[in-house]
């Protein structure tokens, strides 16, 4: 008998800012082509080395507002003092590909798709412990002080959620962080209900 794998599986991703998550990812999605990601709507500022429609879609927030009546999010949420949301449209691209994909999402999203029956398998990033975040966040050198220590205190309450995930990554080194990932997308592709009978 022979098995085909069924529809892919989305990877919802959260972490504090600082955290490590963005790089983990990338060398993640150099590492497996096969694996999409989506690309999440913003009103912040892009960062040096970033581009519109890869890392995300930069908008106004008059734009982003107007995304948000027109009900073209699933999810949004003001994030220090920036807003992030994932676009429905973003979400069919991937379901229609039958492929495994990540989404990027803080707590607050992830807490509402949740509450929507959104089926997922959830990551936690964290990071060793909140003063290497800030030390990491400083180093940066892309926010003011006062910004910092927003971020700061704010990943203090997105670590307290960490129980709701599936599964949590503490990035201490980069290299395990990114095979620790890579094994949990391995796990999932190996699911038995993955797999169907073929004749």
């Amino acid at each position: 008998m022979m098995c085909a794998a069924k529809t892919g599986e989305v990877f919802v991703v959260s972490s504090p800012s600082g955290a490590g998550k963005s790089v983990i990812l990338n060398r993640v999605r150099a590492a497996d082509p096969a694996l999409l990601f989506s690309v999440s709507a913003t009103t912040r500022r892009p960062r040096a080395g970033e581009r519109d429609g890869r890392e995300y879609y930069f908008v106004s927030a008059e734009e982003f507002r107007r995304r948000v009546d027109a009900g073209e999010f699933l999810e949004w949420a003001e994030v220090h003092g920036n807003l992030y949301g994932t676009l429905r449209s973003e979400m069919e691209r991937l379901a229609a590909s039958g492929q495994d994909a990540v989404v990027e999402i803080d707590v607050q999203g992830a807490a509402s798709l949740r509450a929507q029956g959104f089926r997922m398998v959830s990551v936690f990033i964290m990071p060793p412990s909140v003063e290497e975040l800030e030390r990491r966040l400083l180093a940066r050198g892309t926010e003011a002080p006062e910004v910092i220590a927003l971020r700061v205190t704010n990943a203090r309450g997105e670590m307290a959620h960490y129980a709701e995930y599936d599964f949590v990554i503490v990035n201490d080194d980069l290299d395990t962080a990114v095979a620790d990932f890579q094994a949990i997308v391995r796990a999932q592709r190996c699911r038995a209900e993955r797999f169907e009978k073929r004749p």
